[in-house]
């Protein structure tokens, strides 16, 4: 990815945040690009942490945020989203169109649809969906995608950054939130694509995706949700979604996964 990036071009500050990975990558990446800011956290911070050491080292105006396991083809794209985002002094956060890098590369992300205040569900504008123009015009959307994200860095002095209570799974869902209650809208650009390997370190299923994501959407509705609809929440999360997540997983004899589902529920209530 970090070949893909107009290293040469002053006006852009790229920044990279080893988050204790298992290698010193950033040796690595400190000899091979001089020109990069390589910062080290001493402990695994979470994806919001992580991101946040960023946030505080960086100078410019704008902020993209990149995952480490995205390809960004055309550094053009860059501008396009700057644009988008010095259109309107509404406008805080844009958020690219991103594909798949695997099979037909088709559509991971063209916005999202709102959740629903009970079920907590929501969907990803074109997911799946091979790239024919369909979504080739912009919009504002919801919520942003964590794996590549552009804010002012004016919307974040006044907004506050990522909550790091998450570690894992629903920072950017709840930063949106708080970005849209300041008044803010959140943009799909399509001129500028990324293309990302999703879920290289977690794994499309696994205890630990499973145990975040089961703890993170209780804590969501707890920070967003208000009055009665929140306790009709936390009934339908509790009481049925994850009863059939862990009856699911009991039938596949993938007791670990179940294990996971209880310890998330349980986690929260002690938060």
């Amino acid at each position: 990815m970090l070949d893909t990036l107009p290293l040469g071009d002053k006006s852009i500050e790229v920044i990279v945040v080893e988050n204790t990975s298992k290698e010193d990558e950033a040796t690595l990446i400190e000899q091979r690009y001089p020109q990069i800011k390589v910062i080290r956290s001493k402990e695994n911070l979470g994806f919001a942490g992580g991101n946040n050491l960023g946030i505080q080292a960086a100078k410019g105006k704008y902020i993209f945020f990149l995952n480490n396991d995205t390809i960004l083809p055309q550094t053009s794209g860059l501008r396009y989203l700057i644009n988008r985002l010095e259109s309107s002094n509404k406008i805080g956060m844009v958020c690219p169109k991103i594909r798949f890098t695997w099979g037909k590369q088709t559509i991971q992300y063209a916005g999202y649809t709102p959740l629903s205040r009970i079920t907590l569900r929501n969907k990803s504008i074109g997911f799946g969906e091979e790239d024919n123009g369909q979504y080739n015009i912009a919009h504002p959307t919801p919520y942003a995608h964590g794996a590549a994200m552009m804010v002012k860095k004016e919307v974040i002095e006044k907004v506050g950054m990522m909550p790091e209570c998450y570690f894992l799974y629903y920072e950017e869902l709840d930063w949106s939130m708080m970005i849209r209650r300041n008044g803010y809208e959140i943009w799909y650009e399509p001129t500028c694509t990324i293309f990302h390997k999703e879920s290289q370190t977690t794994g499309q299923q696994s205890p630990l995706k499973t145990y975040y994501i089961t703890r993170n959407r209780l804590l969501f509705a707890q920070r967003n949700i208000t009055g009665i609809e929140r306790f009709i929440t936390y009934i339908y999360l509790i009481g049925i979604v994850t009863v059939k997540d862990i009856l699911k997983y009991l039938n596949k004899g993938q007791v670990n996964m179940a294990k996971a589902v209880m310890k998330g529920i349980k986690d929260f209530i002690k938060l």
